[in-house]
């Protein structure tokens, strides 16, 4: 096909088959396609739906987010993983109302200079939102355009992302450019997807390579995988008399960043220098079921402990450290394996059942 059969048969395909009804095609702005395109990072459609629903609902524009406590914005990001998008999230927010007046720029390079917004985020709000000519590389178009052209090579090295942008930007019409990259996103989603693509149904079949060699399953060539390395840590929960468990914020960089969650320690002997620092008394522990997390580059297996605290100073010295009230809960960020953990601990105050 030539870049205008290409760019004609999405098209067609999209007028008869494309969604447009997801929540973030209602009322398209810049804002609404961008905060939909960072949630969609490394995240399924069916997830983001209700997550984008409850931070529209409670941060509505670009100046409620600048404007937002950063607990809130963490809490409504909860689940979600990979925190450092909710924190650039708010951190370009405040660039847009203090250095561009409220409006996101209608440029794509201007867009990538913001935190968080690369080059395929920047081409989708720009084509998306503002009708301008530009491409997107997100992983379902990745798929379709390398599976197209058989692209050898891991997508991942620079070299091979280069030939992938160059086949976006060929491909790319004039006209219709923010139904054509819908399509192209739409395309990967929901039949040029990871296994058992829906060929037959494809409006690019007759042009596919991968298709006509019958390796559909091969593009994109996979990352070289390597064993995920192992580490583990002990979580102490501890709750006080009225249920209450000491949480405290971790530092902004790094992991679970700026999110509130339970200490860690290398082993349970170290559990008696952490009540001292606070001034805890405590009583009996048991130890609670274990739970590995997988992060991109390792597992954190998670040793949790549930630990009564018999006595506590009136007021926390430091304001990184609060009591989680366990009953009425405060709007806070939590990292995922956390919320677990405190619903495992809850499940077990309630029921009575002593540590």
């Amino acid at each position: 096909m030539s870049p205008e059969q290409f760019s004609s048969a999405v098209l067609g395909w999209y007028d008869d088959h494309g969604r447009k009804d997801l929540p973030w095609q209602q009322g398209i702005t810049p804002y609404r396609v961008w905060v939909s395109e960072i949630m969609l990072q490394q995240t399924q459609v069916s997830t983001v739906l209700g997550y984008f629903d409850r931070f529209m609902a409670a941060l509505p524009t670009v100046k409620d987010l600048a404007e937002a406590p950063e607990d809130e914005v963490l809490h409504l990001w909860t689940g979600l993983g990979y925190y450092t998008r909710a924190r650039n999230l708010q951190k370009t927010a405040q660039i847009v109302m203090a250095e561009h007046g409220g409006e996101f720029p209608r440029d794509v390079d201007a867009l990538t200079a913001l935190p968080g917004i690369g080059r395929s985020t920047a081409g989708a709000i720009a084509s998306l939102s503002m009708g301008l000519r530009a491409p997107v590389l997100d992983g379902n178009v990745k798929r379709v355009l390398a599976r197209y052209v058989a692209q050898e090579g891991y997508p991942g090295e620079p070299k091979v992302a280069r030939q992938l942008w160059d086949v976006a930007e060929r491909f790319l019409p004039q006209d219709r450019v923010n139904n054509y990259t819908q399509a192209m996103m739409d395309l990967g989603a929901t039949l040029c997807t990871r296994s058992k693509p829906s060929c037959l149904l494809c409006p690019l079949q007759s042009g596919c390579q991968a298709h006509m060699l019958g390796l559909e399953i091969r593009y994109p060539i996979a990352k070289p995988r390597k064993a995920l390395p192992q580490k583990r840590t002990v979580m102490p929960i501890l709750a006080n008399r009225e249920g209450a468990i000491l949480l405290y914020r971790r530092p902004s960089s790094g992991l679970w960043g700026g999110l509130w969650s339970l200490p860690e320690l290398t082993d349970l002997q170290a559990l008696e220098p952490l009540a001292s620092q606070h001034a805890l008394h405590i009583g009996q522990r048991r130890e609670l079921d274990g739970l590995t997390h997988t992060f991109s580059h390792f597992q954190l297996a998670i040793e949790p402990w549930l630990v009564r605290v018999e006595s506590q100073p009136s007021d926390m010295a430091d304001d990184d450290w609060l009591w989680y009230n366990l009953a009425t809960p405060p709007r806070l960020g939590l990292a995922a394996p956390v919320k677990k953990l405190l619903k495992r601990a809850a499940d077990a105050l309630n029921t009575g059942e002593q540590p």
